[in-house]
């Protein structure tokens, strides 16, 4: 067993580690898998793990540790292994419950399988993977009714609603009920037609059914919707030309898998990205529809920073995948991220080169070329995603919008001003929009009471929007209400505590409040959040001198013009 320092350590949290770590030792192991882990590196964290393991191979700790990241790398045959290792430990290890559950699944012994995914239902989360694996272990069986009962156990909470009427459609489709298929997928997309998943499930089942007409319409309305989706584009192109395909689950396996893949979307966020990363996984296990099951957990390990494993991931996806173009987008998105800028781009143009009139792919390079502030580029990106859309019949609020980011960071504004009242106009509530046009404005001096009146209408829309809330806040200060403006600057710090910017404003108005140790605090914060260079001298010149005394108001005319702000 580990000594008490190293328990305590595994207990309660970080310790500093040496440049270099004994990896020949127990201990040394243990530090240079906590600092892989530290660096999202799960490849090399769980590679120090199982040196450890042949050192302490009875520890509990270090064994459910490699067992989670054997799962977030897709080692799910090493996962297994660990998983009764696991539970000898702690019974009560409901992953691993899971892991052998599904194991048991794909051998097709169910009702061992079943065992397993009762023991795993003590969350909510829980309880919904354990009924939904249940209720396809019964179909699986063949067994409609016991399937039935099982998912109506998700009456108990309404936020599962969408995933018992899915899943019962599935199910019944799977088990060729036509009658009780066609009333449950009605449902399914009553209840949810937005949903990619809803839609291609649904049109599925209608194209196998004979109803064409009805078919083309759930796949056009959802791409009038505002969606763009290759997937559902080329099922509308088959449906036309009236392909009829196969049925959307082809086996109980696909049908779990279809499971842990909703689930693993529903999770994808900051706060449950590593579950949400495992769900995937397993999901990919149990899986033959690998490229819709590679793209979200590409999009997983890209927003969890976990950059050069989306890459190895999305590389995965086919070339002959409708996703293709989408794996190769995501791939430049991630270069980026590495600040690898030249080879995000590369990528880019090489879609273009056998693309040339991907919307999508200009607006994405446009970004790109934004991002790392080459805005004239940028803008010529932009251009030709506008003459195309305009040439397809289309106007996209967001590729005006993201024009105007680039002309007015190029300080060309009345053009930029232009762009944003455009995609406005195209999409009046877009928050971003009304945030960015309203701040724009507010920090030149410009048209303040439409500028304001934007702001609040953007925080409305999004309230716990940081970034937003801070545009409102700095209204404020710039009219002088200071005290609207410290409300508002304290709450868009505690949603963006890691904000410079956010922190500097906070500051400005505590500043001018006369809460001048608050202030310096808060500009200290700002200078530590590693805040651009250019920023960086204002907010030392702050820390410094702090703020200048107030100049005379100047009311800004009813033209627009102004005097410049100061903060």
């Amino acid at each position: 067993m580990l000594s008490a320092s190293l328990v305590a350590l595994l207990t309660w949290g970080e310790v500093s580690i040496a440049a270099t770590p004994v990896e020949t030792s127990l201990w040394g192991n243990y530090l240079a898998s906590r600092s892989a882990g530290r660096n999202r590196d799960t490849m090399e964290a769980a590679g120090y793990l199982r040196a450890a393991l042949k050192q302490d191979a009875s520890n509990p700790v270090l064994t459910e540790r490699l067992f989670q990241l054997e799962l977030a790398n897709g080692n799910i045959a090493e996962a297994e292994k660990l998983a009764d290792k696991v539970l000898s430990f702690n019974s009560q290890q409901r992953m691993a419950r899971r892991v052998l559950g599904l194991n048991e699944f794909k051998l097709r012994r169910y009702e061992e399988a079943r065992k397993h995914f009762a023991e795993s239902a003590y969350t909510p989360v829980g309880e919904l993977t354990s009924a939904l694996l249940t209720a396809w272990s019964y179909a699986g069986e063949g067994s409609y009714n016991a399937a039935m009962t099982e998912l109506d156990k998700l009456d108990r909470n309404d936020t599962f609603a969408n995933f018992k009427s899915l899943h019962g459609a599935l199910i019944s489709d799977f088990l060729a009920n036509t009658m009780r298929a066609d009333a449950a997928y009605k449902k399914a997309y009553a209840d949810a037609g937005t949903s990619l998943r809803v839609t291609q499930a649904y049109g599925n089942y209608l194209m196998r059914t004979n109803k064409k007409a009805e078919a083309e319409k759930v796949y056009s309305a959802f791409l009038t919707g505002g969606e763009n989706n290759v997937l559902v584009e080329a099922s509308l192109q088959q449906a036309k030309a009236g392909e009829v395909p196969p049925p959307f689950i082809q086996s109980p396996s696909a049908g779990a898998a279809e499971a842990m893949f909703s689930l693993a979307a529903a999770m994808n966020d900051d706060q449950s990205a590593d579950v949400a990363l495992i769900y995937a996984q397993l999901a990919l296990s149990l899986n033959s529809d690998r490229p819709v099951v590679l793209t979200l957990l590409g999009d997983i390990l890209g927003t969890s920073q976990r950059y050069q494993q989306a890459i190895d991931v999305f590389e995965q996806v086919p070339v002959t995948s409708e996703l293709r173009t989408n794996a190769d987008t995501e791939i430049a998105i991630n270069l980026q991220r590495m600040e690898r800028n030249g080879d995000a781009e590369t990528r880019m143009r090489a879609i273009l080169g056998r693309e040339p009139r991907n919307i999508d792919t200009w607006t994405t390079l446009g970004n790109l070329l934004r991002n790392s502030e080459n805005y004239a580029e940028a803008v010529k990106a932009y251009d030709q995603a506008i003459t195309v859309a305009k040439e397809d019949g289309r106007e996209l609020w967001s590729i005006h919008y993201y024009r105007g980011i680039a002309l007015e960071r190029l300080k060309q504004w009345d053009k930029a001003e232009v762009d944003f009242r455009k995609a406005l106009a195209l999409s009046p509530n877009e928050p971003s929009v009304l945030n960015y046009l309203g701040y724009s404005l507010i920090d030149m001096n410009k048209k303040l009471d439409e500028a304001i009146g934007m702001v609040k209408k953007a925080v409305e829309l999004r309230p716990n929007d940081g970034y937003i809330v801070d545009s409102l806040g700095w209204a404020y200060f710039q009219l002088r209400n200071y005290d609207e403006a410290v409300a508002n600057l304290e709450r868009a710090v505690d949603l963006k505590p890691s904000d410079a910017i956010i922190s500097e404003h906070l500051g400005d108005a505590y500043w001018r409040v006369g809460r001048r140790l608050e202030a310096r605090f808060q500009w200290q914060h700002a200078k530590d959040n590693r805040p651009a260079p250019a920023d960086l001298i204002r907010i030392e010149d702050k820390l410094k001198d702090g703020l200048p005394a107030e100049a005379p108001l100047v009311k800004p005319a009813d033209s627009g013009q102004g005097q410049p702000s100061n903060g």
